[in-house]
């Protein structure tokens, strides 16, 4: 389990102190697949990072079964089995997918243990696993190759920060699936989203709405998903995504 108690943030701008997350109070419980939706610039990058520990709260705590987690590096929480996927994944020049694997899960897999992972996440396996990480491959099969190293490193609590930013429609079709496949076999994990997309919303079992830096709305899918849908905070990702045709037999 994952507190925030009373957790706040705040930056320096050209017009002063700007507070993007105002006492912020959530619990994230084990074996849910969480999604925090809200407008753009509602602070909900800034929790996610946050949880990962590339930011740290500037007041308030952070707790991780019980313990005080929030002066803890990346590293340390990594450790404890937080995982982050960035908006944008990065690229490392030079390291095969093989590689980027055997580093997520902290084992020597073999290439066939590699492929069974790509497999998880609908990539043809003998066409990554020797694919170097870097600007050859699609903005797609990054997102899908880095949620390999979430699936690689068994992580207790996983955060997905935004993962269809700038991917077209196939490949956010195929992203789905892949969310839909984890929240089905989803066990003692947490996988929190962020994400305003209507489809990754469907498949949550609890949604929390933050706007202005602060918690407006929180429950169950069946509770908030109608009371959203249509608003900023639940966009329909076929007219927002639409810019390639989807194969018939897709």
């Amino acid at each position: 389990m994952l507190e925030f108690q009373n957790v706040s943030f705040t930056v320096d701008d050209d017009q002063g102190k700007k507070e993007i997350l105002q006492n912020i109070n959530l619990v994230f419980n084990e074996k849910q697949f969480i999604v925090i939706t809200g407008p753009n610039g509602g602070g909900k990058s800034t929790l996610a990072k946050l949880i990962a520990g590339i930011e740290k709260p500037t007041s308030g705590k952070i707790f991780m079964d019980g313990e005080d987690i929030t002066e803890m590096s990346i590293t340390e929480r990594a450790k404890k089995g937080i995982a982050f996927a960035f908006q944008q994944p990065v690229k490392f020049k030079g390291i095969q997918v093989l590689d980027l694997l055997r580093i997520a899960s902290g084992k020597r897999l073999t290439a066939a243990q590699g492929c069974d992972y790509l497999s998880e996440v609908g990539l043809c396996a003998r066409d990554y696993i020797g694919r170097e990480v870097n600007a050859s491959l699609s903005g797609g099969e990054l997102k899908r190759i880095e949620i390999a190293t979430v699936l690689a490193r068994k992580s207790r609590f996983s955060v997905f920060d935004e993962p269809e930013a700038g991917i077209d429609l196939w490949s956010f079709q195929n992203l789905t699936r892949i969310f839909e496949n984890m929240r089905n076999n989803i066990s003692d994990s947490t996988i929190l989203i962020i994400s305003h997309q209507e489809r990754i919303l469907n498949i949550a079992d609890e949604i929390i709405v933050l706007k202005n830096g602060t918690v407006v709305k929180q429950g169950s899918r069946e509770e908030i998903l109608p009371e959203i849908i249509g608003t900023d905070s639940a966009v329909d990702a076929c007219a927002a995504l639409r810019r390639t045709e989807v194969p018939e037999n897709a």
